[in-house]
């Protein structure tokens, strides 16, 4: 049976790029995908190779920018004992492994110059040799190569080998940005809730608030679908409600919300006045802060959670000002 690879989404952009691979997906040669980081690359892969008649073959995965390149040739090509410190025995590399199959390469273009040459002729002729070998060893392993640069440009500088750019691209799927489906936001946001709910161990997700979704809908997110995943999951477990619709996205987990910093920071010791003047000052900030507080609950129906989103607070923070002021019980009796 074979296996079902689901990309979620509806958007005309989507449903164009994933035809294209369904009719790539028969054909036996050699594909080029070129999208941002976190657009689904390896998924695509994936439906590649599950939709061809390769599908009950080895499908292997490398990426080539997390494995050094010293490291890398034996990753694919596999190596012969002794052929460098610490190979004590024989080992079948990437590509003896998938023999028949599929062979994923991610981060194409931060492969090295001599093992992009080694690469060219396994795609020519499927032969290579073992790292520290004599013997030429033949597979039949479809290519499936990926990469977020522009290798025609890293071509023409001279960085990536254009013979082995002609043989890896005989066809090139290009995979849109999330921005450029920013119809699919909701769906995917809602996908995402879900899984996390269940990690969470939540019996049911209660939704985003139409301002939440706004927040998403409006982020041009740069990190993709990853950076949306991301975002859905911290908002869930800050909110830590399953029985109110999320109204709080924390997009930027760096943002903190001491930005302003303590009054400390920019108070001249020197020349301070002494603190007793200071008191009916601090006192009319706390009546005005209490007055600020008490219209924006009121315009939420004591909501905390929307009140807080209004003021731009987290809801801990909002929930510290009510107990400051005296307001929990008028919420409670509300």
């Amino acid at each position: 049976m074979r296996t079902q690879v689901s990309i979620i989404g509806n958007s005309g952009a989507l449903a164009s790029a994933l035809d294209h691979v369904s009719r790539l997906a028969s054909v036996n040669r050699p594909v080029l995908v070129l999208g941002e980081r976190g657009t689904g690359k390896e998924l695509v892969a994936e439906r590649l190779h599950y939709l061809s008649d390769r599908w009950d073959a080895p499908l292997l995965k490398v990426n080539c920018a997390a494995i050094a390149d010293s490291l890398l040739e034996s990753e694919l090509f596999g190596h012969e004992a002794g052929a460098f410190t610490g190979a004590t025995g024989a080992r079948r590399g990437r590509f003896e492994r998938a023999d028949e199959g599929s062979l994923f390469l991610d981060e194409v273009a931060t492969m090295s110059m001599r093992l992009q040459e080694k690469l060219l002729r396994l795609v020519e002729y499927g032969e290579f040799e073992r790292l520290g070998g004599q013997q030429t060893l033949r597979v039949d392993v479809r290519i499936i190569a990926a990469t977020n640069i522009d290798l025609q440009k890293e071509a023409r500088k001279g960085r990536f080998r254009s013979d082995l750019l002609d043989r890896l691209s005989f066809d090139v799927v290009h995979l849109p940005a999330l921005r450029q489906r920013s119809e699919d936001i909701p769906e995917l946001a809602q996908h995402f809730a879900v899984q996390m709910c269940a990690e969470l161990g939540w019996d049911l997700f209660a939704g985003f608030t139409p301002e939440a979704m706004k927040s998403l809908r409006a982020h041009d997110w740069p990190g993709n679908v990853r950076e949306l995943k991301n975002v859905v999951e911290r908002s869930l477990y800050r909110w830590g409600d399953p029985t109110e619709a999320v109204a709080e996205i924390v997009i930027d987990p760096f943002r903190s919300p001491f930005a302003e910093g303590p009054a400390s920071d920019v108070q001249d010791t020197e020349t301070a006045a002494p603190s007793e003047p200071q008191a009916p000052f601090n006192e009319r900030v706390d009546l005005i802060e209490k007055q600020l507080l008490q219209e924006a609950l009121a315009q939420h129906a004591n909501n905390q959670r929307q009140t807080a989103a209004a003021l731009g607070l987290s809801y801990d923070q909002l929930r510290g000002l009510v107990r400051k002021h005296g307001l929990a019980r008028r919420r409670r009796r509300a």
